[in-house]
């Protein structure tokens, strides 16, 4: 169940009367368990050690009581050993009439009325598995509003088909924007009168909804109609008390779709919510996904938590803004000339979707604005910040026109906030008829001439707050002079998931560098969007959440020379983190943020959610003072064994062998001798068993006494005569030997996968024998030494791989020339080298403990065995002392470091 299903069938059951009896087991049932666990739960074997209540291990302990008793059986579950024993999350109680509840990981308590439970039922999504942030919890409304508009999205189109199709997607979703204004301004008093615009429908439109949609169209007309001229308009009488408002909002078509019953009573229902808890940075992007299919599904998981938006926001300016607020002090005129500042400074999120970076960004300037205005003795003082300095540009129409909403809501609450409703309500209306967020492709459309130098008129895509005409019209900046920040959190895409129309886009946005658009990500687009853009405005700063993957491997040896090429540097960067909405719903994707600006002199920092670093430069990997890129090398930057390529049959399949043709040729002693065991990626991970015809050139005339071999020479023979290359129709005449050999060992293989999950805390590598032939979805050391083995499966090796040989999708890629060749290692002892191959030796024995449990098993992270992880924090001891004489404290140090010894390496070679 996602979040707007579970808050559906919460408010159902809390809108029924209570019985102590059925309670409990709906109460789980709305949450997602299923009857047979729910059953089970009821049983007398239950965990509970107080009559009459539920306790679910790792969950919740509750029980339904007789009236009065709520407070007495809350502290009975608090104190309850089986509370503790059985690890619950949550404790609850209630009577009908009262809930108490609690988070035992420390959240406050919850006490509310019994029908008021629903308004906080974001508090328990964790009981559906859902890891919930705080400002879901504080904002449950946000949830059942999507919920409610949802429901009626669906019904309106079900009686009305023809509003679905393209060519009327818009107008639909222009009639939600208009609905979703009317809600929140008759219950804020922008529209004056006790619910006048829900009042108004449920009195004057027919029980049977016959003509809803009428009374509603009749509404639209009068808040799009000045006072004056309503007399003209013939307005019936009843629309006098709705204001004029303007923006574009309520112009042009005022059709309004067919209402059924059903759909008139979610019309109220929606109505009745109250609309004054709407959290606008919170909202604008659960909405966005009532209007598109493919997102529905995860109703009310669109959701991108502040923290995440201000780590790109702080550092790009806010924490300038609030560094400068600090060392004002209460100096009136530094103060003035801060604000000054606040006023002329552009905020331009060239993917904005629902408007949240711009949203916060607005919200946060307001805040320091009003602290200014505290310190300077003008409390309640009129803001200076206008919304048309918030610019951005969203590809789809809907989430455009709800980032419109966003901002006009934002700025009514702000006033609220700082000024008091009367002047909130006296300035809000009528609204600005400019259109600051344009619906367009933001990588076809010149930023330039939406967001210019200062001093430059601005040409928009559109002439009021909400429809686009055909003619383009001029929106100046209000207080010019001022600085351009550009932010966001564009979409990603690799190369491989790119539409003919995304490589397009980026071939386009690349056009300098064509060879960038080939393999790199589509979030890279906009980096090469703000190159162009600095050209004409180069004191321009950005920060975009973007892929890790930019900054890994082939991609960041690209894209950042030419970056740092263009006088572009670096200046902040947040390093990886998930970017997710609700975790266990959306697992999210890596991602960094990337500060971006001219080069200076200034300290540049490196975040993580622990800690800040400050340092002269940041490099495309996200290492301090490491502006070199890693490139390719032919053979080992240190004194490893070389790492080779496994063996490419090009067979047809007819000189591999499954597991049940080997047994079958058991008793053919002229076959089995030249049957090896064939390992590739898969079957090193999975342990799965397959085999293969190896047979030197001078075993040939041996071989073929077997009618077996003879046989499958033959179709390998056909098989590769039939092939479009050349290079394998040359080895037709060669049919009993594959068609590249790297190598076969004459005692033993370390070999290592070319692709594995990003899951695994460490790189699989096995250990095989001389009868081991390694396929081309593998490398191989032959006949090395164990310590290799040891730092393979290092956790240096998959840090060091991570960053430099980067990903194919979500999976690791690994490549000799790139992770193995520029590894860099100290100078070895041999007392080194035999601690590190005893090290390896703990590995594979504590592996062959489990057998038969593949590696796939094994390195589950939920799974890996506590002698196997033993063995490993064993085996990087010893390696990490070689390095530093001590465990290192992070991933990051152990970047450091190893980025530290590759440029001492590379420099003297």
């Amino acid at each position: 169940m996602n979040a707007v299903e579970i808050e559906e069938a919460v408010s159902e059951l809390f809108e029924q009367p209570f019985d102590a009896v059925t309670f409990p087991g709906a109460f789980l049932e709305s949450f997602g368990n299923k009857p047979t666990v729910i059953k089970r739960l009821q049983s007398t074997a239950s965990l509970s050690d107080i009559e009459g209540a539920i306790l679910q291990r790792n969950n919740i302990h509750f029980k339904a009581c007789p009236e009065g008793q709520v407070s007495s059986v809350f502290n009975q579950l608090k104190n309850s050993p089986a509370t503790a024993k059985n690890k619950t999350k949550f404790i609850l109680a209630t009577d009908g009439v009262t809930v108490e509840a609690e988070d035992l990981s420390g959240d406050a308590p919850l006490v509310c009325d019994y029908k008021d439970f629903p308004n906080h039922f974001g508090y328990f999504l964790p009981l559906a598995g859902i890891e919930t942030v705080k400002q879901i919890r504080d904002s449950s409304f946000d949830i059942r509003a999507t919920s409610r508009l949802n429901r009626l999205y669906i019904e309106l189109l079900k009686d009305n088909p023809e509003w679905g199709t393209a060519d009327n997607r818009h107008e639909m979703n222009h009639f939600m924007a208009r609905l979703i204004f009317c809600f929140f301004a008759e219950d804020t008093d922008i529209i004056r009168g006790e619910r006048l615009f829900t009042t108004t429908i449920e009195q004057m439109s027919e029980r049977d909804s016959s003509n809803t949609n009428e009374i509603i169209s009749e509404i639209f007309r009068a808040l799009n109609t000045k006072t004056a001229d309503r007399v003209i308009e013939k307005l019936p009488r009843w629309t006098e008390q709705f204001p004029y408002v303007n923006g574009g909002l309520f112009a042009g078509k005022v059709d309004v779709p067919r209402f059924s019953k059903i759909a008139r009573s979610y019309l109220l229902h929606i109505g009745n919510l109250d609309w004054t808890k709407i959290n606008p940075d919170i909202f604008g992007s659960m909405i966005q996904a009532v209007a598109d299919e493919e997102e529905r599904g995860a109703l009310g998981m669109h959701y991108t938590s502040v923290p995440n938006i201000l780590k790109v926001l702080n550092p790009l300016f806010l924490d300038d803004l609030r560094g400068q607020l600090e060392a004002a002090g209460d100096n009136a005129r530094t103060l003035l000339n801060l604000r000054k500042r606040i006023t002329k400074i552009r905020v331009f999120d060239p993917a904005c979707g629902s408007g949240n970076f711009l949203v916060i960004a607005y919200k946060q300037m307001r805040e320091i604005e009003n602290e200014i205005n505290v310190r300077r003795g003008e409390i309640g003082r009129k803001t200076d910040i206008p919304l048309t300095n918030f610019r951005g540009i969203e590809l789809r129409d809907f989430p455009a026109e709800i980032a419109r909403l966003a901002l006009i809501i934002a700025e009514y609450q702000c006033d609220l906030l700082y000024r008091g409703q009367k002047e909130a309500i006296d300035d809000f209306l009528p609204l600005d008829s400019q259109n600051w967020i344009t619906h367009g492709n933001a990588l076809k459309i010149d930023w330039l001439s939406l967001c210019p130098p200062t001093g430059t008129n601005v040409q928009v895509l559109a002439d009021d707050l909400f429809d686009t005409p055909v003619d383009q019209a001029q929106i100046e900046f209000a207080n010019e002079g001022g600085e351009t920040f550009i932010c966001g959190n564009p979409p990603y895409k690799g190369s491989k998931g790119q539409t003919a129309a995304m490589k397009s886009e980026l071939a386009m946005a690349w056009g300098k560098y064509p060879k960038l658009a080939k393999n790199n990500d589509y979030v890279s687009a906009w980096i090469a969007r703000y190159l162009d853009y600095v050209e004409s405005v180069p004191d321009t700063r950005a920060a975009f959440v973007t892929t890790n993957s930019i900054c890994q491997g082939q991609q960041a040896s690209e894209i950042w020379p030419v970056v740092f090429d263009q006088g572009i540097e670096i200046q902040f960067a947040h390093t990886s983190f998930k970017w997710s909405n609700l975790a266990s719903h959306n697992a999210g994707v890596t991602v960094v943020v990337i500060g971006l600006g001219a080069k200076n002199k200034s300290t540049k920092k490196i975040f993580t959610d622990e800690t800040v670093k400050e340092c002269a430069s940041i490099g495309p990997y996200l290492i301090p003072n490491m502006l070199k890129v890693v490139d390719k090398l032919p053979t080992p930057i240190s004194h490893q064994i070389s790492m080779l390529f496994g063996n490419m049959p090009r067979d047809g399949g007819n000189l591999l062998l499954t597991e049940d043709d080997r047994r079958s040729l058991i008793d053919d002693q002229l076959t089995t001798r030249f049957i090896k065991k064939f390992i590739g990626a898969e079957d090193l991970i999975n342990g799965k068993l397959r085999y293969c015809l190896w047979i030197e050139d001078e075993e040939l005339e041996e071989a073929s006494k077997s009618s077996f071999i003879s046989e499958r020479m033959r179709l390998c023979k056909e098989n590769r005569a039939l092939s479009p290359a050349q290079s394998t129709q040359d080895f037709a005449s060669r049919p009993h030997r594959f068609v590249q050999i790297a190598g076969k060992a004459e005692k033993m293989s370390i070999i290592s996968p070319r692709h594995f999950s990003e899951n695994r805390e460490y790189m699989p590598v096995g250990l095989f024998d001389e009868n081991t032939i390694v396929s081309d979805a593998a490398f191989a050391i032959y006949d090395g030494p164990l310590w290799c083995l040891s730092l393979i499966a290092s956790k240096l090796h998959i840090v060091w791989l991570a960053n430099v040989c980067g990903k194919l999708k979500t999976d690791y890629r690994y490549s000799n020339t790139l992770g193995w060749n520029t590894f860099p290692i100290p100078q070895l002892t041999e007392k080194n080298k035999m601690d590190l191959n005893r090290a390896a030796e703990d590995i594979l024995l504590a592996r062959e403990s489990h057998f038969p449990d593949s590696m796939a098993d094994l390195y589950h992270p939920e799974n890996l065995p506590q002698n196997l992880r033993d063995a490993h924090d064993r085996n990087d001891e010893v390696l990490e002392r070689i390095y530093i004489g001590r465990r290192f404290r992070n991933d990051t140090e152990r970047l450091e470091k190893l980025f530290e010894l590759y440029t001492k390496m590379t420099s003297k070679k």
